[in-house]
């Protein structure tokens, strides 16, 4: 735990009793303040009290008086589409709104770092797509390479619920447009942008409000070097406005798919190869195609951005190739689960929309692919130009049949359950093909969430692979 400074002997209010507004309570009380909790859900409210907090209904008139600040937990609105009532109360009495990242930064060092040989740093990854893989990945690299880490953030534990910080430690952050966009404090070292592509529209007031929710993690805090993605237009800008010219090696480009020579420090992949280019000429390159956890363009984006990284702080793109080779990849995200006489199977339950599906579709050759469930607006027209590389699909959940007449002549066939697709794809597919779950729609017609379906096709992979291996005994 993280103690919060500069807290002792204050009234601090917590909204949102979660995993990161526990967490939040846990380290004000360690830092002397008296923490006042609240959550519209009674079964939150009584898990808080279990533990010995005080919770006030902080939406009753002069709730806030004598209150030194409100910590929001982050699936709350505190703007659009509308305030809390209880964050609005809070603004209109005055009282600071802020957030476990901004307690984090304001707590992370202490006067144990003057006894340090190295001071410990911070790496904060943001983005639309790739974020969650980029920072697992830097954790990765940094633990292979023998350097102690954590990770936390929108990924594993809370901020305030990390160890205190060991010499020479590096801490590995991914942090939402909601966690960036309320924070207060935000002081990373290195920072990185992955990409920018529509996503929590109505949280943030549109596209203009969603990028600059992004943006704040590099204008607030100015890190020390910044990691940005410059195959959207929003990257491009931000590179520019970080740098003070092309040559400027605090800011280091990353592009999958543009070679990027004319700048002082830049990482790229092309044609399944990573450069690294510095100073107007290549010091190293990685060949990227048969790493098996990082399959596709947009997964060579992650390695570009996180191998970037890692340069920034003093590994070598030796020791960074090693690691690469050996990270597995994250559950539910283009994670190879199984493979049976040249036939891959593959569990992306993560694509639960027509951009993160197609993404996955672009990764591999030939697919047989498993998709459906809950239907988003717009169904799964806009994949039509990305099927060229799909055999045939096995349609489940409730828009199966809607998918099915969104597909054109695509072969398919409507399975209804994932234990009938996954044991029609396996006994179809043929050596050198992809049985690929890609959703590209919710789960929550049949699963609980995304992981769920994502464990239950692992299961039924499991048992197809079982059953042929005792055949073949």
């Amino acid at each position: 735990m993280i103690p919060v400074q500069g807290v002792q002997g204050r009234k601090v209010a917590v909204l949102g009793l979660g995993r990161s507004g526990l967490a939040t309570a846990r380290a004000l009380r360690a830092g002397g303040a008296e923490a006042l909790l609240w959550d519209d859900s009674p079964e939150a409210r009584g898990k808080a009290e279990a533990e010995g907090f005080a919770t006030v209904d902080l939406t009753r008139q002069g709730a806030f008086e004598g209150v030194a600040v409100l910590v929001v937990s982050p699936g709350i609105p505190h703007l659009y589409p509308a305030p809390h009532k209880v964050i609005a109360r809070a603004m209109e009495a005055g009282v600071p709104v802020d957030n476990d990242i901004g307690l984090f930064f304001r707590s992370f060092a202490t006067k144990e770092w003057d006894g340090f040989d190295q001071v410990p740093r911070v790496v904060a990854v943001t983005g639309s797509n790739g974020k969650s893989t980029t920072t697992a990945l830097i954790r990765h690299i940094l633990d292979e390479a023998g350097r102690p880490v954590q990770m936390a953030g929108n990924i594993g534990r809370g901020v305030l619920d990390l160890d205190p910080a060991r010499d020479g430690e590096v801490v590995v952050l991914e942090l939402s447009s909601y966690q960036t966009e309320l924070a207060r404090a935000l002081t990373p070292d290195v920072a990185v942008f992955t990409n920018l592509s529509p996503d929590h529209l109505d949280r943030h007031g549109g596209m203009g409000g969603y990028f600059a929710a992004k943006r704040r993690l590099f204008a607030e805090g100015g890190p020390d070097r910044a990691v940005i993605g410059v195959d959207e237009v929003e990257g491009r800008f931000l590179a520019d406005q970080l740098a003070a010219g092309a040559a400027d090696d605090r800011v280091i480009r990353v592009s999958s798919g543009t070679k990027l020579e004319g700048f002082g420090w830049a990482v790229f992949a092309r044609k399944g190869f990573l450069a690294e280019w510095r100073k107007g000429r290549q010091v190293a390159a990685i060949d990227l195609r048969e790493i098996k956890g990082l399959p596709g363009a947009h997964n060579h984006q992650n390695a570009c951005a996180a191998y970037a990284a890692c340069r920034t702080l003093g590994l070598g793109p030796k020791e960074i190739e090693a690691a690469l080779r050996s990270f597995a990849g994250l559950p539910h995200r283009s994670q190879l689960v199984g493979e049976r006489g040249g036939v891959r199977f593959v569990n992306d339950s993560k694509a639960t929309n027509v951009d993160s599906a197609a993404k996955a579709l672009q990764a591999f050759e030939k697919i047989r692919w498993i998709a459906g469930g809950m239907g988003k607006e717009g169904g799964i027209v806009a994949l039509q130009p990305l099927l060229g590389s799909v055999v045939k699909a096995y349609l489940i959940g409730h828009s199966a049949r809607d998918f099915a007449l969104q597909i054109g002549d695509l072969p398919h066939e409507i399975c209804e359950t994932m234990e009938r697709a996954v044991a029609r794809a396996a006994e179809e597919a043929q050596a050198g093909e992809v049985v690929l779950l890609a959703p590209a729609a919710a789960s929550f017609d049949q699963y609980p969430n995304f992981e769920k379906r994502g464990e239950d096709f692992m299961a039924r992979v499991a048992a197809v692979l079982g059953q042929v291996a005792a055949d073949a005994g």
